[in-house]
């Protein structure tokens, strides 16, 4: 089994880091393989609504959403991890999670 952890948060060492590490040494002593990928400190545009993506499979834009997708294909779970700013999770992660759902 595999998860994808993604991280949200802007800081690659902070709490949600910390948090996500403990959840993956807890899954690799269930034998499940986990993997962090942090996008809250990438510059991830948001979906424009071109539609591109329900005829070509893929975002116009080809940036990590794209490279991420088949991961996320793969894997047999998900967690996703983010600061809150103002009562939202980072709008660098809604924007990657838009469009890549």
């Amino acid at each position: 089994m595999k998860v994808l952890m993604i991280n949200g948060s802007p800081d690659i060492s902070g709490c949600i880091h910390t948090a996500m590490m403990i959840a993956k040494d807890t899954l690799a002593e269930q034998g499940i393989e986990a993997e962090e990928l942090v996008v809250g400190n990438r510059d991830i545009r948001g979906c424009i609504g071109c539609r591109k993506c329900k005829t070509t499979g893929k975002c116009v834009f080809n940036d990590l959403v794209n490279e991420t997708a088949p991961r996320l294909a793969e894997a047999d779970g998900l967690i996703i991890g983010s600061p809150v700013f103002y009562g939202t999770p980072n709008g660098t992660l809604l924007c990657f999670l838009q469009r890549l759902f």
